[in-house]
């Protein structure tokens, strides 16, 4: 049996491209789709000469509602299908939900939403007919808490990811396949340059934050174990454990009470 293929989405940089390395040091060729071809062109040079492995750079928008079936599609086209599949492209956006303009808000729902379902519905029935096959959903920490106003359709778009991966994993039980919700907490990468939110974050204490190799390692092992939810670092699993014991009233509050400072 050849190699088998891992596609991840968002893999020019940060968590998609810490993802990418940890599935191409378990022998893995790789799919990578970005809009930004020169990144994935120079990871995907540097992973094959690193690990011996295959691969390709599939430049996408995931915006465009046509993507994922170009992308599948293309992989179909090499003769390759999907093996693992990391959902990892997304970003944030800031501002309260009716000063943004709604093109702005649809295509970013497209992304974080639509794009993670489509691309799990492409590749899932032929996971199950292999009996072998992982998606891993790129959630995030926000997904398991109340929602923080100026934030609230990414809370709500990863709070998704989390209950589709969920309904997931207990559907594909027995099937040979694992699905599994990441859900980080600040993790170091490019995230918050992209969304503005680099000075607010900064405040954050050192412990807060975790490497996107951590992130990733975790996510990984957490996918062989067949678990539903991964919370990678020991202060994001206890803020976690917190919110869920917290009544809903008191978290709105506390979370309300954050966004001002």
């Amino acid at each position: 049996m050849g190699r088998r293929l891992c596609l991840v989405t968002g893999a020019s940089a940060g968590i998609g491209a810490a993802f990418a390395r940890v599935y191409a040091k378990q022998g893995f060729d790789l799919a990578l789709a970005a809009r930004r071809a020169d990144r994935l062109e120079a990871l995907g040079r540097s992973l094959a000469a690193e690990f011996g492995i295959e691969a390709v750079a599939l430049p996408e928008d995931l915006s465009d509602p046509a993507a994922p079936e170009r992308l599948i599609a293309a992989l179909a086209a090499r003769g390759r299908a999907v093996d693992v599949l990391v959902n990892n492209a997304g970003y944030g956006l800031r501002g309260d939900y009716a000063d943004q303009d709604w093109a702005e808000q649809r295509a970013f729902l497209q992304v974080l939403v639509a794009a993670v379902a489509e691309l799990s519905h492409r590749v899932l029935p032929g996971m199950v007919g292999r009996r072998y096959g992982r998606i891993v959903n790129v959630a995030s920490l926000m997904g398991l808490m109340p929602a923080m106003p100026g934030h609230g359709l990414y809370s709500a778009a990863k709070a998704f990811v989390v209950k589709f991966s969920e309904g997931l994993h207990l559907e594909t039980q027995g099937t040979g396949v694992h699905v599994t919700a990441v859900c980080p907490g600040l993790t170091r990468s490019e995230f918050h340059d992209a969304a503005a939110l680099r000075e607010a974050v900064e405040a954050a204490p050192a412990w807060m934050w975790m490497s996107a190799e951590a992130v990733a390692e975790a996510g990984y092992a957490a996918a062989e174990a067949n678990r539903p939810i991964a919370t990678p670092g020991s202060s994001n699993r206890a803020i976690a454990a917190f919110a869920r014991l917290l009544p809903e009233e008191w978290g709105m509050a506390l979370m309300a009470r954050q966004a001002r400072r």
